[in-house]
């Protein structure tokens, strides 16, 4: 029996997931579920405190039991090359797609040897990451060419979710690149669940209700929702911040809030989608200054459920936002500008807009395009199956 005949064991590989990890566990689950709608077998290894092998809606997902990345707020990398060989010899994977460009980069090779065609993600820019770490621009850059340089050789493809996130890979002239978009539930994710009484909640009375999901960890800057709450405040905007997410710069932020007083709710990590969903629906503008994000999953939730977007202007998500929400540059005062930009429109208007451009994002459209990095067929009904 063929491959063809019998569906593409797709073997993921895939680090830094944790329960409380937002844009790659959601991506990870969903293509899972895509491929396996398609008539593929997708298994996802990801490392964990404890061993586990499970069958779930997004296919077999196996648990490794993997070290706590120093400084990383609780990430844990696969270790241990010999286990994980023998684990990809026993599972036999005809495609392999690694989410990981540092750790896990010596898969290319073996797959390779195996004659297993491999794709790498690159969920992050490595020069972008690099910056938000202190690295020098310059370094960073030099740093980035090499490791993209390793990477694209590694593997058969290189997948990228936008253009910007593809930039560095042409830059170093690589020809494997291919373009690949994540998508958004846009039945979860819909106007239609905002609810005033909800609002009213958080907003403690206030009339501009701001929510920032994120990860909070020093790649995704949140301390600019901070700077920008405080300038609006200043200002005389009576706004209000909901913070939806969890990390090691959690008691830092908490620390400035009581010492500024500030008025921002933290929420901690919001496992539950739904409840996660209501939020963004309920909140008047989402911020997300991450510097160096390549796509934005929680951006673009927020505006399936009818609520625009400031973004950092360093980032990808200006691309993917289009005209449904504002690109700020890195600063509190840029970013509470284009809050008052955004408030200035019809809420009606920029609602609308924010939903329609959400919708030329269905993670149909990512599965389909994530096959054909993959180069295999599309056996059932991905748009019904996922739409």
């Amino acid at each position: 029996m063929t491959g063809r005949e019998r569906g593409m064991t797709i073997v993921r590989l895939a680090n830094f997931v944790t329960p409380s990890s937002g844009g790659l566990r959601t991506a990870l689950d969903e293509l899972g579920r895509g491929y396996l709608a398609a008539g593929h077998k997708p298994v996802l290894v990801v490392p964990g405190d404890t061993a586990g092998d499970v069958y779930t809606e997004q296919g077999r997902v196996i648990t490794l039991p993997g070290p706590v990345l120093p400084g990383s707020g609780g990430y844990r990398v696969l270790a241990g090359r010999h286990r994980l060989r023998r684990l990809l010899g026993t599972l036999r994977p005809d495609r392999l797609e690694v989410s990981d460009r540092t750790t896990l980069r010596w898969t290319g090779e073996w797959a390779r040897r195996a004659r297993v065609p491999a794709v790498m993600v690159s969920h992050e820019t490595a020069d972008g990451v690099l910056r938000t770490w202190g690295v020098p621009a310059a370094a960073a850059g030099r740093a980035a060419d090499r490791l993209n340089t390793l990477s694209a050789h590694a593997y058969t493809r290189i997948v990228c979710t936008t253009e910007w996130a593809e930039r560095e890979f042409l830059r170093i002239g690589a020809r494997n690149v291919v373009r690949a978009p994540l998508g958004v539930d846009l039945r979860r994710c819909r106007p239609g669940r905002r609810s005033t009484v909800l609002r009213a909640r958080h907003a403690h009375g206030r009339s501009v209700l701001l929510l920032l999901c994120s990860r909070l960890s020093v790649e995704k800057r949140p301390g600019r929702a901070l700077d920008a709450l405080a300038v609006l405040n200043g200002l005389g905007v009576p706004a209000t911040l909901l913070v939806a997410g969890d990390g090691p710069l959690r008691a830092g932020l908490e620390s400035r809030v009581r010492a500024e007083r500030l008025p921002v709710e933290f929420l901690g990590h919001v496992r539950d989608r739904e409840r996660m969903a209501d939020l963004q629906a309920a909140a008047d503008i989402c911020l997300a200054p991450g510097p160096a994000e390549t796509f934005g999953l929680s951006a673009l939730e927020a505006l399936a459920c009818g609520t625009p977007v400031v973004a950092s202007a360093s980032s990808a998500l200006p691309e993917v936002i289009g005209g449904a929400g504002a690109a700020a540059a890195d600063t509190g005062d840029a970013f509470a500008a284009a809050v008052r930009q955004l408030l200035a429109c019809p809420e009606n208007e920029r609602r609308t807009t924010a939903r329609q451009r959400a919708e030329l994002f269905g993670w149909d459209c990512s599965v389909a395009a994530f096959l054909a990095a993959h180069q295999v067929p599309q056996r059932g009904g991905i748009r019904g199956a996922l739409t």
